[in-house]
């Protein structure tokens, strides 16, 4: 299975603009740009988008850990901070922090935390967080 997401970009870092849209075209011609990613602006951002992959990932990841054990939630709430420094003058991601709020009928705290380790360790956002990256460029 793959999916595909397609960022344009139209002028320079700071001055230019771009959009991003999905294949479900949930995000469709998305607009970010400097603004959006280190200021104020109007818009989404690599990182937040980051940030909702990780957390929408979690979520079903330990759902799904729950469910193989006959355990099934109220609700998992998750909230993913990812932290972008650039105090080095490099941007660089250097966290995705994820926040669990969850209610689990039935569940012992120990249990609730094994689950939730497993799916931290297991969902494939945090897993592709620390995979390898490849690149096929082509000029045209």
């Amino acid at each position: 299975m793959k999916r595909t997401a397609t960022a344009v970009w139209n002028g320079s870092g700071k001055d230019g603009k771009g959009n991003l849209t999905t294949q479900s075209t949930t995000l469709n011609k998305a607009q970010y740009s400097y603004k959006t990613r280190f200021e104020d602006g109007v818009g989404t951002n690599p990182e937040e988008l980051i940030a909702a992959a990780h957390a929408g990932c979690f979520a079903m990841a330990l759902a799904f850990g729950l469910q193989g054990a006959g355990i099934t939630p109220d609700s998992l709430e998750v909230t993913a901070t990812v932290t972008l420094d650039v105090s080095s003058g490099t941007p660089t991601i250097t966290e995705s922090h994820l926040d669990l709020k969850a209610k689990i009928p039935g569940i012992t705290n120990d249990k609730f935390q094994e689950f939730a380790k497993g799916a931290e360790q297991g969902c494939p956002v945090s897993r592709v967080l620390k995979a390898q990256v490849s690149l096929t460029a082509t000029l045209g």
